[in-house]
């Protein structure tokens, strides 16, 4: 069973300021089971977006964890990150948005394992 996505975005949130990590929820979405969406927003106000890995990347004997894929190898422009997030709202209503900001581009977050 999974940490229902509130406790686990406080969590989250909890780690970046232990960092020095600004960050906010910008888009609360279901408290048990809505997908994360992590926007990492650069000095440049160009910006990363992971999105949560799809069910085939997770390690049957961890189900629990959460694993994240970036959307794009490189930043992109915020704007497009904005209309990204924006097309997933309209997917699936119940989301959660998280934004940070940090001049190094740092997540905190589990990447999918490329290979």
């Amino acid at each position: 069973m999974r940490l229902k996505s509130s406790i686990w975005v406080s969590a989250y949130l909890r780690r970046c300021q232990t960092e020095g990590v600004f960050g906010a929820v910008s888009r609360r979405g279901a408290e048990d089971a809505g997908a994360v969406f992590v926007k990492v927003v650069l000095p440049d106000r160009t910006a990363m977006l992971y999105a949560p890995a799809p069910q085939t990347a997770y390690d049957d004997t961890r189900p629990f964890e959460r694993v994240f894929a970036p959307i794009s190898p490189q930043p992109q422009p915020e704007a497009l990150v904005d209309e990204r997030l924006a097309k997933e709202i309209r997917f699936d209503p119940d989301i959660w948005i998280i934004e940070t900001e940090d001049r190094s581009g740092r997540h905190f977050l589990d990447l999918i394992k490329q290979g």
